[in-house]
This record gives structure tokens, C-alpha cells and sequence, in this order.
């Protein structure tokens, strides 16, 4: 009998040894891909639960499949997010937002809110500088007035950061998670453009995110 209860005992030391990890979940990854490759990146749902939530909940749902990065600067950053960039001709590129409605926070289970146009409320929490390879809030320069649009730095605009003393707040809520990446969001910066629009439409084909 004794050879039989041994796999019990063996599973049970693995799972008392596995433990510890699972009390500190890892930080949900988000995979973008887009016509010009796919984009890994961490989310920090640790450090930034509202901005992270709203979009974990934008990408679960859809909202950014199909939509194009309607402003595109080399040395500078890919926008992203619109949903008028269906059409990725479209003037009113960059003026759109997600539905008003509520949102779960993942990390705290509060139902959050967007209103007035989509909008979330600023989260003036983590001090994440605006380096490259991050992800940050799009807005329109009026307090919380961030909602679906966010831009893929590709360079460090420390000038964005919410913390600095400069009128641009910009708060960070994720990061590439390696170098191919990184080295998409620098493709995509590159394309050629008019208007800060790629001539050429990059499309987001779907933004997944594995918790």
C-alpha cells in the first residue's frame, strides 16, 4: 500500500512549494497585434488598477479590434486607441472615447466609472516615468479626461510624466515585456506619414490579454 499513497504525498509537496507565487499574482500580459507585428506588454494592474482595468475591459470587449494608430511621430510615439480610427482616413481620428458605463477594478473589486465622454478619472499614483517601451494615457490637457486612447513611447518623454512640473500629465500603466516589441513600436513610429497619419494604415488586429 505504501507505493500507493506515495503520488499524494508528492503532489501535495509541490503545491505547498508552489504556494508562495500564487499569493502575488503576476501582472497581466497584453498582446497586440498588429499589421506591422505583435506588441507584448506587462500591464501594471499592481501599481495602477484603474487605468489598467479600464483597459484590460476595452481589450476583453473588443473596443480596440480593428481600430488603426491614427498618430504616428518618429522619435516621439505611436497614438492609439480612437474609436472613430476605424476608418483610418477618418478627420475625427483622435477625438473619440469608449461608451459611458462602469468597469471593474481588478485589484480591489470597486466597480469605476466612465462618463462625460468615456472618461476615467486621473490616477496620479505610481510614478512611472514616460520611458521608452511604455504605455501611457492619452488626454485631451483637461483633467480626467483620459478614456480608450493611449500612446507606445519610443523614446524617454520624461516631459509627460504626471510628476513633473511641466502641463502634461500622462500617466504610464504598462510596459513592453521584451526587445521585439519594442522594436514593433519603433517600426510603427517610422511609417510614413501625412499629417502625423500613417500613409499606409496600421491596423490593430486584436488586443488580448492573458491574466
Amino acid at each position: 500500500g505504501d507505493s500507493a499513497s506515495q503520488p499524494s504525498v508528492a503532489s501535495s509537496l509541490l503545491l505547498s512549494e508552489q504556494a508562495p507565487t500564487n499569493c502575488t499574482m503576476p501582472n497581466p500580459i497584453a498582446t497586440f497585434d498588429t499589421t506591422k507585428g505583435v506588441i507584448k506588454c506587462e500591464i501594471f494592474l499592481d501599481q495602477m488598477p484603474i487605468t489598467a482595468s479600464n483597459f484590460i475591459d476595452l481589450a476583453q470587449t473588443g473596443f480596440y479590434n480593428g481600430l488603426h494608430f491614427h498618430r504616428v511621430i518618429p522619435d516621439f510615439m505611436d497614438q492609439f486607441g480612437c474609436p472613430y480610427s476605424k476608418d483610418p482616413k477618418s478627420r475625427r481620428a483622435g477625438t473619440g472615447g469608449p461608451p459611458d458605463g462602469t468597469f471593474k477594478n481588478l485589484k480591489t473589486g470597486a466597480t469605476e466609472t466612465r462618463s462625460n465622454g468615456g472618461n476615467i478619472k486621473d490616477e496620479f499614483a505610481a510614478k512611472i516615468s514616460n520611458e521608452p517601451g511604455t504605455l501611457s494615457m492619452a488626454n485631451t490637457g483637461q483633467p480626467n479626461s483620459g478614456g480608450s486612447q493611449f500612446f507606445m513611447n519610443v523614446v524617454h518623454n520624461d516631459f509627460l510624466d504626471w510628476f513633473s512640473p511641466g502641463s502634461s500629465k500622462h500617466p504610464v500603466f504598462g510596459k513592453c515585456a521584451d526587445k521585439q516589441s519594442f522594436d514593433v513600436m519603433v517600426a510603427i513610429s517610422k511609417v510614413p506619414t501625412r499629417d502625423d497619419c500613417p500613409v499606409t494604415p496600421v491596423m490593430m488586429k486584436s488586443v488580448t490579454v492573458q491574466m
